[in-house]
């Protein structure tokens, strides 16, 4: 069995109403688990966690996408966070033996539905991209829902699939396959954006800091506090802590603590277990002494 994660991100944050008929599309489906919700206010966001084989996954998410065609008008949307679509990014995960081609197979053939059922143009990135620079998620996603329009309208970027204009209240969704990452965000006792932004670029591997972070500095405007959302797209080789300490030293360069960091969605109990061993300095550590992973499924 394709055993495949699938990871939802929705443009709404703050309308319980919608995102519970969201919810109850998604429970109870046959073939798909629904094994999280993160509902994100501030960000104007929420991120669904499924698992399952590729033909349910794909039901699921046209079933998603149905309901943030009724319900979501991107004309009226403002959050901290980037987007492009009502539902703005769909990655496929492979589990277990699953391979990276099966989630790519998956990634494309949920993208052609999309547009075919609601004439949405898809782009399709990370390991479904159909050319180099339309990989990384930050440059399909680069000019956001305002100038999609502008955006969809240049060679390179022409959509994968659907009408080369965006749908007026939806806008687009990127479509993609990649492996496992943690979405970890530190948010920072401060309300000095510039500060969350040059910590963002200090850590971020782009600009030269730790390798396989993604990062950006976001407002929480009704928290008081700056964020620093990151992508940790291999824990093994940059964990989690070392992460943490990276942000928490930079901070302090401006006098600045760390208020508090979340898990956005699920994460590998390897990586949690990490950070206590770094921290506790247990000799000898290896994922190995997990006891869950050593009992198995079973």
């Amino acid at each position: 069995m394709a055993w495949l994660e699938c990871v939802p991100n929705v443009s709404e944050g703050r309308d319980p109403r919608v995102l519970d008929r969201m919810t109850a599309r998604l429970t109870g489906r046959t073939g798909v688990r629904l094994l999280d919700v993160h509902r994100d206010a501030d960000h104007h966001r929420s991120v669904f966690t499924l698992a399952g084989e590729a033909p349910a996954l794909t039901a699921a998410v046209l079933d998603l996408c149905a309901e943030a065609l009724d319900a979501i008008d991107l004309r009226h949307h403002a959050g901290a966070h980037p987007r492009i679509g009502a539902v703005d990014v769909v990655p496929f995960v492979p589990l277990g033996r699953t391979t990276m081609d099966e989630a790519v197979a998956a990634a494309r053939a949920t993208g052609r539905a999309i547009a075919e059922r609601f004439g949405i143009p898809v782009l399709l990135y990370e390991e479904a991209a159909t050319a180099p620079h339309r990989r990384r998620l930050e440059q399909v996603r680069r000019g956001r829902f305002e100038g999609l329009a502008d955006k969809l309208r240049t060679p390179d970027w022409a959509p994968d699939f659907g009408p080369a204009a965006p749908h007026p209240s939806f806008g687009a969704v990127a479509v993609g396959a990649r492996g496992i990452l943690v979405a970890y965000n530190i948010n920072l006792a401060t309300e000095r954006l510039e500060v969350g932004t040059a910590v963002a670029r200090a850590v971020r591997a782009s600009s030269g800091g730790l390798p396989h972070v993604k990062a950006m500095a976001l407002p929480l405007p009704a928290r008081r506090l700056v964020q620093v959302s990151m992508n940790l797209t291999n824990v093994e080789i940059t964990p989690i802590a070392v992460v943490f300490d990276a942000v928490a030293r930079e901070a302090a360069r401006y006098g600045v603590a760390i208020a508090e960091s979340e898990v956005v969605g699920l994460v590998p109990a390897a990586a949690l277990a990490d950070v206590a061993a770094r921290y506790l300095r247990v000799a000898g550590w290896s994922p190995d002494k997990i006891l869950d992973s050593r009992l198995g499924p079973d």
